[in-house]
């Protein structure tokens, strides 16, 4: 099979790039090569998607599938204009955040969405569910419901992520800011941790079975206790936790779900729903996810690797845990 990425020099670009190399298939990845080097194995088209004629190598050649994981609604337009013709299957990769209901539990795929988008780029972050929203239009649009893909993930993990979320807590417990204590959330919210070695493994081979349809893709849920028990056994960690409810965080200026000065993770009652979406579709579709266990463990090896004091993207900062829990005492 000849697969052609649309990104595929960052963080799961990367990852599909790997599947589909292990997989057999040949790959190609468009991309300005900005993110990280072309991974090895890949063939590239090295062009701005904003730029006229960036598709044109890519379009002179045949694909048996496609595969765009971009966040503006511009690039997936033109990528669909320019390449549609040249693709049998087309996979884009959304996201759950497209859906208006944040609240509730369990919803599918036929929940209602966020309003598309009006704008080729998302600039704003706060627009990121509705900039998907519009480039999930485009695909459908412009290629079509019966060879096209829409794979909805939720919180993705694993090495290698950026973002800091997943993995704040294996990290956390293995080096407490103030030794014996840690600081969680005293929260039941879910969690659906997805490592991103499983989504990209599904989507190569959705890719290659010609899958159709919309889907959440996500982990098992569970609830954060549960994954916060699974990150202490990881890490070795018996010490005590420091358990404050959201009002308490909140008061104290601590931020849910990721950034700086957050818990990771925890998501406030009316943001429940965030992390716990029905996978039924996926699942039935051939999605497989590895145990949470090696998830985190290799999450946690990865940290360690690129330093455990180095500066992070989401959780709390040694100093600021250190005065939360002295507020605690």
């Amino acid at each position: 099979m000849r697969i052609l990425i649309l990104g595929g020099t960052a963080w799961l670009g990367r990852e599909l790039v790997r599947s589909a190399r292990e997989s057999g298939h040949e790959v190609a990845v468009l991309a300005r090569g900005e993110a990280g080097p072309i991974p090895p194995g890949a063939t590239a088209f090295l062009a701005d998607r904003q730029s006229p004629g960036a598709y044109d190598d890519a379009a002179s050649e045949s694909w048996d599938a496609v595969i765009d994981v971009t966040r503006h609604p511009g690039h997936a337009r033109s990528a669909v204009t320019a390449l549609a013709g040249a693709a049998t299957h087309w996979v884009f990769v959304s996201s759950c955040s497209v859906y208006a209901d944040m609240a509730t539990q369990g919803t599918d795929e036929t929940s209602e969405l966020l309003p598309p988008l009006d704008a080729d780029l998302l600039v704003d972050v706060d627009d990121y569910g509705s900039a998907k929203v519009a480039c999930e239009r485009a695909v459908l649009d412009g290629v079509g419901a019966a060879r096209s893909l829409i794979a909805r993930p939720s919180l993705i993990g694993g090495p290698a992520d950026w973002s800091g979320r997943g993995g704040y807590w294996p990290l956390r417990f293995a080096h407490p800011a103030v030794p014996g204590r840690v600081l969680v959330p005293d929260a039941d919210t879910p969690v659906q941790l997805l490592d991103v070695r499983d989504l990209a493994d599904w989507l190569i081979a959705s890719a290659g079975n010609r899958t159709t349809g919309i889907m959440n893709v996500a982990g098992p849920t569970m609830p954060l206790t549960e994954h916060l028990s699974t990150a202490r056994a990881v890490a070795g960690y018996s010490g005590e936790l420091v358990q404050r409810d959201a009002a308490w965080l909140t008061t104290h200026g601590v931020e849910p779900w990721s950034g700086p000065k957050s818990l990771p993770l925890w998501l406030p009652d009316e943001l429940a729903g965030l992390n716990a979406h029905d996978t039924t579709r996926a699942r039935e579709a051939g999605l497989v996810t590895r145990p949470l266990e090696q998830t985190l463990a290799d999450m946690l090896a990865w940290e360690l690797h690129e330093g455990a004091e180095r500066p992070r993207r989401a959780g709390l900062s040694d100093d600021e845990e250190r005065e939360l829990l002295a507020i605690s005492r």
